[in-house]
């Protein structure tokens, strides 16, 4: 089997070894910044395998005018955790400070050590002070507990400067600040993410630079974890003190070997001891009622937290057996969670959950709780192997408040002025508009739109990336009037039935689609943003972004869309006949023709390449597969969902670099491996579409023997034998040409290659069908042309009718000309035929 051809489950699995091999052997991360305090001490502290330097050893600048240095018996700390740690502290009697010189900006954990204990005339359990950066107050008027124990706080700041302050501020006469040990050490920056999942529809965005106090992280259903075992010397309790035992578990022990993968959790996320260990719903007999497991943990009811659970299906038998349910305070987090979907079908594979929730129950407790999926003839079950609960910042200046800048006197009152002055800006904005649109006479629509009740947009005030533009086509992120429009939500309720069931035409990732016929008759497509969905925010506006500059007569035309009452909603032309794969399998619909197959084939192929070379920069769809392929009432192909498209690379660029997204079996093994995005990963997924068309079966298919479960790898053993014509649907086996088929299979093979550099083009690609297109119509006469060989060599003025032709195209929208029945088989025919080819 030729390796290199195609995405195949042992290529996933290979993939995964070989991350895991990757990760163990660059287990211990190394920080840029690794500040390590034992403060008070004139000699260091050999602790959890690390060595914290004393305080007068220049490693940190301490800038204190009077200071003392305390230590105690060691006896009295013997029975703690990092006990050399306690045996001494700094103390302040006046503000005082720690400046640690930074080689990296970025990310770090600050992380503080407290005991309080009795020196000579000082009784720390009464100190009361204040501890911040430049930026952030960490902790104010902070007490450290009399109890006796040590008390430990972790902090995740973005830091912006070359130099970390920490500064410490007795509060009050007669009182000290102390600190018995410091860690400032630099973390990878993408140990928190930009955006989290929030509990109502949408994404919480800014996450990176959000400042966070750690309060608790749970090894669930494990031992506990101490920082010489963790790579980032993280600690991670047992779950014991929070778990609610209100149903049966069992603790599961994973001895195998975890299968990290690109783009997912790596070991600087958890460590293997947390992932190959978990606590698994136990279900007696099939007949027995299982209810949630559950956590509870005390927080501030006041605060915001990032919530991350930690899963690895480290307990299936096989993929896509294991679905279960998630809640945070009783409100679900994720329905239905089905963590093969995460990994690409590979079991073991560490993954991450972030849930951003707003504010906790008012009577202080937070609770976690997993529980079995209702959806039937799904054995219940659930798991849960991590948790991680962070504070984040807060407004109201109790505990973890921005700190102004030294000397910012009225800085408080310059960000209320400017608040209360933009809304006040705002208001008058909106009054302005009102007055100026009761002057004007009411636009004409435009005749795509069915309603006139529908708004114009002036603006995508969300949408802040630079236009991008050509001589012929612009397209902004904020778009005129002229292309999207905010549809009322009570419009597309009285036109859906009040998002009426038997309304759904489909359903995807983003949520439901629905049939809308509004009160003119027409219809529409309207998809509404599941608020339980994994997608969110981001999608939406990228849907708006890109298809309000689109027009094309391949790509589905946005309508409008509807952002009242936190809804998500999209409104796209209603596209009659479905999706090209309910007419392939999977339905009882009459077959299609090789001929329309192709001619579908040639309409998604013009789309796709108008996306990648219409605009100065490409746009690369990303979601490539046969349910993202429409077609309207005459069976002409549209490509839909552009949730996931990306913007392709600079000038000076060869790719994007991106986490891995796409649908499991269309994607691009090269973009899988690096992340390293460009347009070929779209022809790539668009090969895997051409093997649907000539085969008419699913891309995986598990029920099926283990060579044939995959239809790349399948279908491209039969291709390099000769031989696809033994697996050809064999609804239309009978009337595909010998000749048509093989250039076919060529154009397939090209696309499905391993590297993007090798694979045609998405133009090489639509020239490369209409001539399969011309030899089925056209018979042998011209079977002795490679067309792949020889279509980077046309001549120039086959390649101007090209660059016409798919112009028109996609202008025909501003032109009001109809290219329906233009034909660049036609033009290709002629040429080569001038040619002497």
């Amino acid at each position: 089997m030729d390796s290199r051809r195609t995405v195949n489950l042992n290529l996933l699995l290979a993939l995964s070894v070989a991350a895991w091999i990757v990760g163990t052997c660059n287990a211990d991360f190394t920080p840029a910044d690794n500040y390590l305090i034992n403060c008070g001490s004139t000699v260091d502290a050999n602790v959890d395998q690390r060595v914290f330097q004393a305080d007068n050893s220049g490693a940190a600048i301490l800038t204190s005018p009077k200071s003392t240095a305390a230590t105690i018996s060691p006896n009295l700390v013997s029975g703690f955790d990092s006990a050399m740690l306690y045996q001494s502290a700094r103390i302040f009697d006046v503000p005082s400070s720690y400046a640690f010189k930074l080689k990296s900006r970025g990310r770090h954990f600050v992380r503080l050590h407290f005991f309080p204990f009795k020196y000579q005339t000082y009784d720390l359990s009464t100190a009361n002070f204040k501890v911040s950066t430049e930026d952030v107050v960490l902790l104010n008027n902070f007490t450290a507990p009399s109890s006796s124990s040590p008390v430990f706080r972790e902090y995740s700041l973005n830091i912006t400067r070359d130099m970390l302050i920490l500064t410490f501020v007795p509060l009050g006469n007669n009182t000290q600040a102390f600190i018995n040990a410091i860690e400032v050490i630099s973390v990878p920056d993408d140990l928190i993410t930009d955006s989290a999942q929030t509990l109502n529809p949408g994404q919480y965005l800014g996450l990176s630079v959000q400042p966070l106090q750690t309060f608790y992280r749970i090894n669930v259903g494990g031992p506990k974890v101490t920082p010489d075992n963790d790579t980032l010397w993280r600690t991670w309790v047992t779950d014991q003190s929070s778990f609610l035992n209100s149903t049966a578990t069992k603790v599961v022990n994973f001895p195998g070997k975890l299968n990290y993968q690109d783009g997912l959790a790596t070991q600087e996320d958890a460590p293997d001891s947390v992932y190959n260990t978990a606590r698994q719903l136990l279900v007696q007999n099939n007949t027995s009622t299982v209810s949630n497991m559950t956590w509870q943990f005390d927080v501030d009811s006041r605060s915001s937290y990032l919530i991350r659970f930690h899963f690895c299906d480290i307990v299936g038998q096989a993929a896509y057996e294991l679905l279960f349910d998630v809640y945070v305070d009783s409100l679900s987090a994720s329905k239905d969670l089905d963590l093969s979907t995460k990994s690409f079908g590979t079991l073991a594979v560490p993954f991450y959950m972030d849930i951003v929730l707003p504010s906790s129950d008012p009577s202080g407790k937070l609770s976690i709780s997993i529980g079995p999926s209702s959806i039937k003839n799904i054995a219940p079950d659930g798991i849960l192997n991590g948790l991680e609960i962070m504070k984040m910042n807060i407004s109201t200046g109790s505990v973890f408040v921005v700190a102004p800048p030294p000397g910012a006197k009225s800085h408080l009152a310059v960000i209320l002025g400017s608040v209360l002055g933009g809304v006040a800006a705002v208001i008058i904005g909106i009054v302005l508009c009102i007055c100026c649109r009761r002057k004007k006479k009411p636009r004409t629509p435009l005749t795509s739109r069915p309603s006139s009740s529908w708004t114009p947009l002036n603006g995508l005030s969300f949408l802040t990336t630079g236009s991008r533009t050509t001589s012929r086509t612009t397209l902004t992120s904020g778009t005129s009037g002229d292309t999207s429009y905010r549809i009322p939500f009570v419009v597309l309720q009285d036109a859906t039935n009040h998002f009426d069931e038997q309304m759904v035409i489909g359903v995807g990732g983003f949520g439901k689609v629905y049939k809308a016929v509004m009160q003119d008759g027409s219809k529409l497509a309207v998809k509404r943003g599941n608020q339980k969905s994994h997608q969110g925010l981001r999608e939406f506006r990228t849907e708006i972004e890109l298809l309000s500059g689109l027009r094309h007569r391949h790509l589905v035309s946005l309508i409008g869309y509807c952002d009242e009452h936190n809804e998500m909603i999209l409104v796209y032309e209603y596209m009659e006949k479905g999706t090209l794969k309910s007419h392939l399998y999977g339905s009882d619909m009459p077959p299609l023709s090789w001929k329309k197959r192709l001619e579908i084939c040639i309409g998604a192929a013009r789309g796709l390449h108008y996306l990648h070379t219409g605009f100065a920069k490409s746009i690369i769809h990303r979601d490539v597969k046969s349910a993202n392929i429409l077609l309207d009432e005459s069976l002409l192909a549209k490509v839909s969902d552009f949730g996931l498209s990306k913007v392709g690379p600079e000038f000076d660029q060869t790719h994007v670099s991106t986490a891995v997204k796409g649908s499991f079996g269309y994607l691009d093994p090269e973009y899988f491996r690096r992340q390293k995005l460009t347009d070929k990963s779209d022809v790539y997924s668009f090969g895997v579409v051409l093997l649907e068309v000539i085969c008419a079966r699913p891309v995986i298919d598990p029920t099926l023997p283990r060579d044939m479960i995959n239809l790349a790898e399948w279908a491209m053993k039969w291709q390099k034998r000769g031989e696809l014509d033994q697996i050809v649907d064999q609804r239309i086996a009978g009337t595909v040409r010998p000749e048509a088929l093989r250039k076919f299979g060529e154009t397939v093979e090209k696309c499905l290659a391993e590297y993007g550099v090798e694979r045609p083009t998405m133009g090489d690609v639509l020239w490369n069908l209409e001539f399969v297109l011309q030899l089925q119509e056209a018979g042998p006469d011209m079977s002795n042309i490679d067309s792949m060989n020889q279509i980077s060599e046309l001549p120039s003025n086959a390649k101007r009718v090209v660059s016409s032709l798919e112009l028109s195209t996609a202008d025909e929208s501003r032109t009001g000309i109809d290219y329906s029945d233009m034909s660049t088989s036609n033009a290709f025919s002629q040429l080569i035929n001038a040619e002497g080819r």
